[in-house]
């Protein structure tokens, strides 16, 4: 009989306070529907003001999700707050989960950032052509965590943004204009006038060779060698042109230089024999 008696009078005490916590509940819940509910509108109106902007893409992402998640916390707060718990609390928390969390993620917390500082400095975008880690490639994709390349044999390298940020970055695309300098060796025999003149026309001949102010086409002897006089032809030529033009400037050269009895040598050692008494 005493444990029937003890437990109706548990029931009538939590069952009163169930009660008495119903109106903070159905706050609770409301505030969530709410919350959500202003949180797709805010969301729709960060997209239509991105759609209006020129901005990148990777980047209209990332502040779009932060913003997203970022309300979404907030909103969090207020409801658990709501339902009686203390914000005080729920603040410690949060940062003793956030300390654990980060302790288990620097790596990836050093990507995050990484990731971060490309989306704003933008040392490149999508569709360049870089050299980063070893690596060159043309840029395919920058996400919060990693960037990846598409390699000239088509292969997909994937680079972790943190070490990318750190490290030396060589842009090919950005400047929108490469100036070239091909070596072609000649020997010291040859007539080095004749074989710069030979070179200079050959270059001039090209569509696509850029003459402007300042960046004419020149060619110059740039280092005497062991076994060559080596000559420097330098041009500048766009982006779009530049690899096709320098094919092309490599094979006809070394023909033009032969056709003229211009010799190209190539390294050579001399043995002398000498006999014992």
């Amino acid at each position: 009989m005493n444990i029937f008696n003890d437990t109706e009078k548990i029931l009538e005490k939590y069952g009163q306070k169930l009660i008495d916590y119903l109106p903070n509940i159905a706050i609770a819940i409301l505030l969530l529907v709410i919350g959500l509910w202003v949180i797709r509108v805010i969301n729709r109106v960060v997209r239509k003001f991105f759609a209006k902007q020129n901005y990148d893409v990777t980047l209209e992402k990332f502040i779009a999700s932060l913003i997203n998640w970022g309300l979404k916390i907030v909103l969090f707060v207020l409801v658990v707050t709501k339902l009686g718990v203390e914000s005080a609390s729920l603040v410690a928390i949060i940062g003793a989960a956030g300390l654990a969390i980060g302790l288990a993620l620097q790596g990836s917390l050093s990507n995050f950032a990484g990731g971060v500082l490309i989306l704003l400095l933008k040392p490149f975008k999508v569709g360049d052509f870089i050299a980063a880690q070893g690596l060159e490639g043309t840029v395919k994709d920058i996400s919060i965590f990693n960037t990846r390349l598409n390699t000239f044999g088509n292969q997909l390298a994937i680079i972790p943004n943190g070490k990318l940020s750190n490290d030396t970055i060589v842009n090919y695309t950005e400047e929108g204009l490469r100036r070239e300098n091909i070596t072609f060796g000649i020997g010291y025999d040859s007539n080095i006038k004749e074989a710069k003149e030979i070179l200079l026309s050959l270059v001039n001949e090209q569509e696509t060779v850029l003459q402007l102010e300042g960046k004419e086409p020149m060619v110059v002897v740039a280092s005497l060698g062991d076994s060559a006089v080596n000559l420097s032809v330098r041009y500048w030529a766009s982006i779009d042109d530049f690899w096709n033009l320098r094919w092309h400037i490599l094979e006809e050269g070394k023909a033009r230089l032969e056709a003229n009895g211009v010799v190209i040598p190539f390294p050579q050692r001399d043995v002398h024999l000498y006999q014992k008494n």
